[in-house]
């Protein structure tokens, strides 16, 4: 049976878990106590003392555990308790008052957190593309949703919305007519688009200035991750992931990489990168925000065209993971659609 609770979700950017700090996170409607050990490593408590049902993630670290703010019982690492000050010198360890410990990685400077560890259990994030490597820069972007992950992810790799909620920063309607291959496999969905058009809205100036011929991929990786990859050419390659974590049934906090290759304007061009991807993701909120009302006042029957084919594998996917089967054992299918933007 697998689930979403076996994958691994970002928690925090490495940089915001601070050395004898604890901080609250939610995740799949948990709540959780997130910190680092005597070795700087972190860990993920569920946020709740076994005592008398105090945050941890309201107490201190103390020689790399987590002390209750209430009656100051003690954790380590492990969700064991190591020191319960009323007892003094009678404290003795017991299996009975261990609280649940999480898997926790850090990785490309984010921390992962993974809440089941069974069989079917993810064994590693998913990979960041060209994080850190030489000749490559990444903007990190961090912004809520009220919606779901599989409404969000959708959002974001699907190209007619461009044209109505990003007018002219984005894409311009041109009714150009672009023939896309869909595949659904392993899990996955990746959408490849043949034809494209140079004219991208008047961003177009700074991302492909040459006016080259553009090569567009929209990918999904279950559960919660999509990639957004442009090639504009031989110097302009530009990259957007977003990890879309599931905070609550109707609340997603999205963490977007926006990685690139300009070569010796990577820095340069950073300020305006930020804007262009922070301006989209507003106009994105906005949208998905009063989605989600609609949703609830009506529910989410949604009629389907063939350029929403990409949503429909998106949602199988989906569909098996929240029926605890294996969506990897969907059969690997591809289909051929004409869209206009």
């Amino acid at each position: 049976m697998m689930e979403v609770k076996d994958f691994w979700y970002v928690v925090a950017e490495s940089r915001q878990l601070k050395p004898k700090q604890v901080i609250f996170r939610k995740l799949l409607g948990e709540w959780l106590a997130i910190f680092r050990d005597e070795g700087g490593n972190p860990a993920a408590l569920q946020d709740r003392c076994k005592h008398r049902a105090a945050q941890l993630s309201k107490g201190y670290i103390r020689d790399g555990c987590v002390v209750c703010p209430y009656h100051g019982w003690t954790y380590d690492r492990r969700g064991e308790v190591v020191a319960v000050p009323s007892e003094g010198e009678n404290f003795k360890r017991s299996a009975t008052r261990r609280t649940t410990a999480y898997s926790v990685l850090e990785r490309d400077d984010y921390v992962y957190v993974r809440m089941n560890d069974g069989d079917t259990a993810q064994e590693e994030p998913f990979r960041m593309r060209h994080y850190g490597e030489k000749g490559w820069h990444t903007i990190r972007l961090i912004n809520r949703f009220r919606n779901t992950v599989t409404n969000c992810v959708e959002n974001f790799i699907d190209i007619p919305h461009t044209i109505f909620v990003h007018p002219g920063i984005f894409r311009n309607e041109r009714r150009q007519k672009i023939d896309v291959e869909i595949k659904r496999e392993n899990g996955s969905v990746k959408a490849s688009y043949k034809n494209e058009d140079t004219i991208i809205g008047f961003t177009s100036k700074f991302l492909n200035p040459s006016g080259h011929e553009i090569v567009h991929t929209d990918e999904f990786f279950m559960p919660n991750v999509s990639c957004v990859e442009y090639v504009f050419g031989p110097r302009r390659h530009f990259i957007i992931t977003s990890q879309s974590i599931p905070l609550e049934d109707d609340e997603t906090l999205v963490y977007t990489d926006l990685t690139y290759n300009y070569r010796f304007w990577n820095k340069l061009v950073a300020p305006a990168v930020w804007w262009m991807g922070q301006t989209i993701i507003n106009q994105d909120i906005v949208a998905l925000n009063n989605q989600m009302e609609v949703i609830k006042k009506y529910g989410s029957n949604f009629a389907n065209t063939p350029a929403d084919t990409i949503h429909a594998f998106v949602e199988t996917i989906q569909r098996e993971l929240q029926r605890g089967n294996d969506p990897n054992a969907l059969p690997a299918k591809s289909v051929q659609v004409v869209m206009y933007v």
